[in-house]
């Protein structure tokens, strides 16, 4: 009964809002995170019918002694849906379940009369269409073997080198990223060999975005740092891009977070990533071991609106009303522009991409123009690198209208959309440092001081978008609404 007491906490918290379905269940400890993450997630498919079923039948008001709300849930879930009943021995908590299974099932085919389904399936919660969609993409881990010898190996497997992903037995080798291969979305890889040996890594192709626009100009004397870096898919993929030379300094201030970050760069062959249980903001910049970094990822907390597949749908979470998603926004872009910010400061960073799985302006386009116009930014030089230096064979670029109608900056970010691009949702930035010359720098300084808006220290701030400045004014006179794809 102990597992049934835990996935109930695990229930527990979901319905608190301490963290994301996924989060939740990623903390748990490794044992029993499948048995529990299966149980946990069946159940919230049919919470909704379930509820319905136990409060007809009257079984908390009868034996609220013995059970919870989410233990109800649990118990009744398996004892009417599970091929195997209840898992667990004989015990006050199970009988208190077991002695109303008659009334249990009687209400359960009321309900399925009532909404005119005829089989239990047909009760459940269903996801995102556009998750069947998007392929099953596959990271081929350079740093264990070669994309030749991948190949060869799939092969070997039966697996077919095609024009697309059609069937389950075909892939295709991806035209934007290295070494990325598609599968169908139903093909299984949790039992392959090469996928639990860290040759195959399973990463969705937005998110091998980031590190490849930002190993751009790495060598095998660079220094990256990864703010936000666990589960660690970014983070090894950088430094696959590096050729495990370098050294990567990766943050992730979360404990059983950072667990996760261990085991996957352990399991990936890297040798070049440094780990640090830290969060990332409490660094010093001009600290000595912060003083050869020139390259930063960063990868924030957001909304996660882009994720199609994500699990979330299954609490409600998606259904927030207007003023409680504005206000967790506002909280979210806060954090997310103080994270840029704060990597602007460090004294030989050259290259920061920011880069969110939201769909939402107001983490995306609406926090790059803020960081654009901060006075960190201006103080250091930083502009947006240009397309490119960014994808430049991705179409779909930023939104216009959410950087004061400056098509020329939008045309800098990336965005991915759900269901039209065979991706889950995201977006993609990356700020460069570029010192002025002398004479833009006079001109620039020149302008300041008419406009009163030199920096105190006499520095020139180096914002390279005197474009943008103006559209900045302009949205500032005039909010837009926040756009989402």
């Amino acid at each position: 009964m102990n597992f049934y007491q835990e996935a109930a906490k695990v229930l527990d918290r979901v319905d608190a809002k301490k963290g994301s379905i996924k989060g939740i269940i990623g903390s748990l400890p490794d044992k029993s995170r499948k048995r529990t993450a299966a149980l946990v997630i069946e159940t919230l498919k049919y919470k909704d019918p379930l509820a319905a079923v136990i409060g007809a039948s009257s079984l908390l008001k009868q034996e609220r002694k013995h059970l919870s709300d989410n233990l109800a849930l649990l118990l009744v879930h398996d004892l009417l849906l599970a091929r195997g009943g209840i898992q667990a021995s004989d015990g006050p908590i199970k009988q208190a379940v077991t002695r109303h299974k008659t009334r249990l099932q009687a209400e359960l085919v009321k309900l399925k009369i009532k909404r005119g389904v005829k089989t239990n399936q047909e009760l459940a919660s269903e996801g995102d269409s556009r998750a069947s969609q998007i392929p099953r993409y596959v990271r081929v881990n350079t740093i264990r073997w070669t994309l030749e010898e991948a190949l060869v190996y799939l092969s070997s497997q039966n697996f077919l080198n095609a024009a697309s992903p059609g069937s389950k037995g075909s892939f295709v080798v991806d035209k934007h990223i290295p070494g990325l291969l598609a599968f169908h979305p139903a093909t299984p890889f949790h039992k392959e060999p090469a996928y639990l040996d860290g040759r195959l890594i399973l990463q969705d192709k937005a998110s091998c975005f980031p590190a490849f626009v930002l190993s751009s100009g790495t060598d095998g004397d660079s220094v990256a740092l990864d703010a936000t870096a666990a589960p660690g898919n970014k983070t090894t993929h950088l430094s696959a891009l590096m050729q495990n030379k370098g050294k990567i300094l990766a943050f992730e201030r979360d404990r059983a977070r950072f667990s996760t970050l261990q085991k996957m760069v352990a399991k990936a062959g890297c040798k070049n990533i440094q780990m640090y249980n830290v969060d990332f903001l409490s660094t010093t910049p001009q600290d000595a071991q912060f003083a050869q970094v020139t390259h930063m990822l960063l990868d924030p907390s957001c909304s996660g609106s882009g994720i199609v597949n994500r699990l979330d749908y299954l609490t409600g979470a998606d259904q927030e009303e207007a003023d409680e998603q504005e206000a967790r926004f506002d909280k979210l872009s806060s954090f997310q522009l103080s994270m840029i910010k704060h990597a602007m400061t460090f004294p030989s960073v050259q290259r920061i991409v920011y880069s969110t799985c939201s769909i939402h302006a107001a983490e995306n386009e609406h926090v790059v123009v803020k960081a654009l116009d901060s006075e960190e930014a201006r103080r250091a030089g930083f502009s947006l690198a240009t397309r490119d230096q960014v994808l430049p064979t991705w179409e779909r670029r930023g939104l216009a209208e959410e950087m004061g109608d400056d098509a020329e900056l939008a045309d800098c970010v990336v965005r991915c959309s759900p269901g039209d691009d065979h991706t889950n949702g995201f977006f993609v930035s990356c700020f460069v440092r570029n010192p002025p010359t002398d004479s833009t720098s006079e001109k620039r300084t020149t302008k300041r001081k008419a406009n009163g808006t030199e920096p105190e220290d006499g520095s020139d701030g180096g914002l390279n978008h005197q474009k943008a400045d103006g559209n900045l004014r302009r949205k500032k006179k005039g909010k837009k609404k926040s756009r989402t794809l």
